[in-house]
């Protein structure tokens, strides 16, 4: 079974998970409580996890649309900035958060720096989403879902 196969957000809070509990390299930095996502927010998330909740969308986003550079993944994380009685355009997101991130998942070993392109998974990196979109596909299929 492949990561497309499964509904993103089952995918997405398994490998949460999984950061959380095994991967000791992927951990927020002393800022990520004060922080917001980019300049179309208007308050830091409230989720506690939300660090690890955007190193798994990472993951996904780089298996499924791969390799990605820091510019492209800015623009899918971006939203509307709202001011007010004026109209609202779009805004990427922050560049640090995601910059961030990525190294922290480089150092696990799970992501790596392809030349002039952005990054993309490693096999261990692959072989991981691979294994949790099986094992999510047969317990739905065992739910009936499927």
């Amino acid at each position: 079974m492949a990561v497309y196969d499964v509904p993103p957000s089952d995918l997405i809070e398994r490998l949460v998970d999984h950061l959380k509990r095994r991967v000791k390299s992927v951990s927020p930095p002393a800022w990520a409580s004060l922080v917001k996502t980019g300049a179309h927010a208007e308050r830091p998330p409230q989720d506690p996890d939300w660090w690890y909740v955007r190193c798994a969308s990472l993951l996904r986003k780089l298996y499924v649309k791969g390799p990605l550079g820091i510019s492209r993944l800015r623009k899918q994380y971006g939203g509307k900035r709202r001011w007010g009685s004026r109209r609202a355009h779009f805004v990427k997101a922050g560049g640090s958060i995601i910059r961030h991130a990525l190294q922290q998942l480089e150092e696990a070993k799970l992501v790596e720096s392809v030349d002039k392109r952005g990054r993309s998974l490693t096999k261990e990196g692959r072989n991981l989403l691979d294994k949790m979109a099986t094992q999510i596909s047969k317990e739905l299929t065992k739910r009936g879902k499927r």
